[in-house]
């Protein structure tokens, strides 16, 4: 029977009268999805060849690729992939029975960092964009950590923690001196999905803090000053390359923009719907062009539903028979 990896759910069901409906294959419900590119208004305005599970896009610093997760078929794991834009090429960076997840680009775009489970529970790696050479560990520890950004100095990775205590927490690991990961946010609310302002003074998050998800943007280092972005909900923060606006996923899956005025302090517009595209939650959805004036989402196509499906009647009584 397959299982959806994506949602933790099965693919069967079960009528009132006992009758059991699967669909055969490993894969079988995983969802598909290819990427395409959309202006500011919700038109479609380009894609890239060819379709998958494609999980957390992010465009290089120079715009040219995009790094991805992308689940193997054939051993139900997800390794990082690379897109170059100008020849729609997938090209495979990672390799093996292990997940490979939460690609982020180094601020040269020389280096991708990721997530991978290979020692039984999610650590950090860095790996060159070429695909030279080994994969190299960043950070080993007891508990599961996903990398959300690299800051513009190339001098921080920023991840996500969880602790049995406070959830999920955003942590810091810097690269330079002796590499000892600093806390950057741990409340008794959940905060993850941090990303670093360009100019490298600020930091957008998620946090629950109110009830439900918001969008947040405090002073980097973190200080104490403190911004509410979304109203009504929000995730999936992502920076315009200047710095001047904030894109995130509304509660009602809008794609939302904020102007962003940052000097000594931090002044944010109203919201602005642009448009509401079509995407599987609850993974990162899409990436920015440095302009702000593209989006490359994750846009699920129509599902494949030729792998047969069974049908078993009275299955319950050949349970008894066991």
């Amino acid at each position: 029977m397959a299982y959806n990896q994506f949602n933790g759910r099965d693919t069967f069901t079960v009528s009132e009268n006992g009758v059991l409906v699967y669909r055969t294959g490993r894969l079988g419900g995983l969802p598909t999805s290819e990427l395409v590119w959309f202006d500011r208004g919700g038109k479609r305005v380009g894609s890239v060849e060819g379709s998958g599970l494609y999980l957390r896009p992010v465009l290089s610093p120079d715009g040219k690729r995009v790094a991805m997760q992308r689940l193997d078929p054939q051993t139900g794991a997800f390794d990082v992939w690379l897109v170059d834009l100008a020849r729609s090429i997938l090209l495979r960076l990672t390799f093996g029975s292990s997940n490979q997840t939460h690609p982020v680009w180094s601020p040269d775009g020389g280096r991708i960092a990721f997530s991978s489970d290979r020692d039984g529970t999610s650590n950090l790696y860095q790996k060159s964009s070429s695909g030279a050479g080994g994969e190299e560990p960043l950070l080993r520890s007891d508990a599961a950590k996903h990398i959300t950004d690299w800051s513009s100095d190339g001098k921080f990775i920023a991840y996500e923690k969880q602790d049995p205590r406070t959830g999920f927490d955003l942590w810091l690991l810097p690269l330079f001196g002796d590499r000892k990961p600093i806390v950057y946010l741990q409340t008794e609310f959940n905060e993850g999905q941090g990303q670093f302002s360009p100019d490298g003074r600020w930091m957008a998050y998620v946090s629950d803090e109110s009830g439900k998800r918001e969008v947040y943007v405090q002073t980097f280092p973190a200080s104490g000053g403190k911004w509410q972005i979304s109203a009504g909900g929000g995730s999936f923060p992502r920076w315009r390359r200047d710095g001047k606006e904030l894109f995130y996923i509304a509660a009602d899956q809008k794609l939302m923009a904020v102007a962003v005025q940052a000097d000594s302090t931090l002044e944010a517009g109203r919201p602005q719907a642009l448009f509401e595209p079509r995407f599987f939650q609850p993974i990162i959805p899409y990436t920015v062009s440095a302009d702000g004036q593209r989006f490359l989402f994750t846009t699920p196509v129509e599902e494949d539903n030729s792998s047969p499906m069974t049908v078993v009647l009275n299955w319950m009584a050949e349970l008894k028979k066991k």
